[in-house]
């Protein structure tokens, strides 16, 4: 069925990566009571509760890994999870924003090669062309067009903990694929999510402090739960199965639909200015993701579909 309508598998990619734009907003409100870490692992933690039974309801025949896949799945939790959200918070903390969220922005481009190489897939030039058209609206809207910001900032040692989160999301989407290839979308979430908890479980032991549990906000926990169950669950699962249908590389394009939902939620909810910057990147975005996933196949698809009404 989503093989015959691609367009559910774009609107499902698109809801995804922009639910993503939402983790920072929630991020921004539950710093305020824990530390970046922990968040991290509350985060994963109350979605691995969600998911395990979850995935045992709904998932008819569940295969449980064998042999190498133990490994497979571990890299998921470890590369996609755990260590790229202990250097995403890190960052967050340490960097500026804007760096942070350009670094961030990048990924889609890593997971194309990465896709080309170890994957084979298949790279159209309109894929390039829609990626760059995107990737240059996210930048636009990220540094609100003052460009010369980041080169005057210079390279520092924080830039390699982003590097490192570049890595880490790009392996995670290219070995999502290969997971997908044995695992359904809720197998390979969960089972990635349960491995990154565990790992982040003594970083979080080490870093909280009981008081942060006991006087947190309702916003805090609120927030912590949003992106459990919204931006973890629901996303990660919708972002899997956009993988598995039209592979990690155009999937990769939706990515940057995430900082024009950042914004688009913070002057919502954090009454920060909309600027005509912001406008102009979204065009970018729009028409890059646009251009960057329409294919011959979906052109000739609506020819015969009018040749057979006639």
């Amino acid at each position: 069925m989503l093989n015959k309508r691609p367009w559910i598998i774009y609107v499902m990619l698109a809801l995804a990566t922009s639910s993503w734009g939402s983790a920072f907003i929630a991020g921004n409100f539950a710093t305020r009571d824990f530390d970046p870490i922990t968040v991290a692992f509350l985060r994963f933690f109350f979605a691995a509760i969600i998911l395990v039974p979850l995935m045992l309801i709904k998932q008819k025949n569940l295969k449980l890994p064998k042999g190498k896949e133990w490994l497979l799945l571990a890299s998921l939790g470890f590369t996609g999870i755990a260590l790229y959200n202990i250097c995403f918070f890190i960052a967050t903390k340490e960097a500026p924003i804007v760096k942070s969220s350009l670094f961030i922005a990048s990924n889609p481009v890593l997971i194309i090669v990465l896709s080309a190489i170890f994957l084979k897939e298949k790279i159209t030039r309109r894929n390039i062309v829609g990626l760059t058209l995107a990737l240059a609206g996210a930048v636009i809207i990220i540094t609100e067009g003052q460009f010369r910001t980041i080169i005057e900032a210079g390279f520092q040692r924080i830039d390699i903990v982003l590097f490192i989160a570049v890595i880490c999301w790009a392996l995670y989407s290219v070995l999502g694929k290969v997971a997908l290839q044995r695992f359904s979308s809720i197998e390979s979430t969960t089972y990635a999510i349960v491995f990154g908890t565990i790992m982040l479980f003594p970083f979080a032991l080490f870093e909280a402090e009981w008081s942060q549990f006991t006087q947190a906000s309702l916003l805090s926990w609120g927030s912590i739960l949003h992106m459990s169950i919204i931006v973890s669950v629901v996303s990660f699962i919708m972002y899997y199965q956009g993988i598995r249908t039209i592979g990690a590389a155009k999937a990769s394009i939706f990515i940057n639909l995430m900082p024009l939902s950042a914004v688009i939620m913070a002057i919502l909810l954090l009454g920060e200015p909309l600027l005509p910057v912001h406008i102009i990147g979204a065009v970018f975005v729009l028409t890059g993701v646009t251009v960057g996933t329409w294919s011959k196949q979906r052109k000739s698809a609506s020819k015969i579909k009018k040749a057979s009404s006639l």
